[in-house]
């Protein structure tokens, strides 16, 4: 009788974990997107100034790998935590940092990988995010990247920024870039 009820139980069990297994194709399902919050989609506008110094006693970007050679900049890793700003003035009102890493990947070009998440830090936008990610062509007047996601009022966030180089000193390395962003977001 022991036996019985142990091979029974046994078969139970073999059966209700080849039931619950599934096939995999219950991992995902479609939500209604009003039970995130999401209603309609917005486009935003928001144009800062991001300030990348590498010079003085409190740099904002340091470089972690130096350049393969000293003929250009490809190899070299810098990390970021550069202060964004309402106007090109450096000291002008602090609404958030850019923190994350470029790297040169032009090994023939200035052009640079640009891994990156807008931290805002004031008013209606403080500790929420955008984040950027691709190429950036640094001699080019306007360059172009893609707004990858983000998060608080901009999650589900896609779109673009330009970038426009307000000032450079060659001697520093120190810079100020104007970053124009067309943000979708609900």
């Amino acid at each position: 009788m022991a036996k019985l009820i142990l091979v029974i139980a046994s078969q139970i069990l073999l059966l209700a974990a080849l039931i619950s297994s599934g096939n995999g194709d219950d991992f995902a399902k479609v939500i209604d997107r009003k039970l995130l919050g999401l209603r309609k989609e917005k486009l935003t506008f928001f144009r800062v100034y991001w300030h990348d110094i590498q010079s003085g006693s409190n740099p904002t970007s340091v470089m972690l790998r130096p350049p393969l050679t000293n003929t250009s900049f490809f190899g070299a890793v810098t990390v970021i935590d550069n202060r964004l700003t309402t106007e090109v003035a450096i000291n002008s009102t602090l609404v958030g940092q850019a923190q994350g890493m470029y790297a040169a990947v032009g090994q023939r070009d200035s052009s640079a990988l640009m891994v990156m998440n807008f931290a805002f830090k004031t008013g209606k936008y403080n500790g929420s995010t955008i984040s950027i990610l691709g190429r950036n062509e640094v001699l080019t007047k306007v360059r172009e990247m893609p707004v990858i996601g983000g998060s608080g009022l901009f999650r589900f966030a896609r779109g673009y920024v330009e970038a426009r180089t307000m000032w450079f000193d060659p001697k520093t390395g120190d810079a100020t870039v104007e970053y124009s962003c067309y943000v979708m977001h609900y």
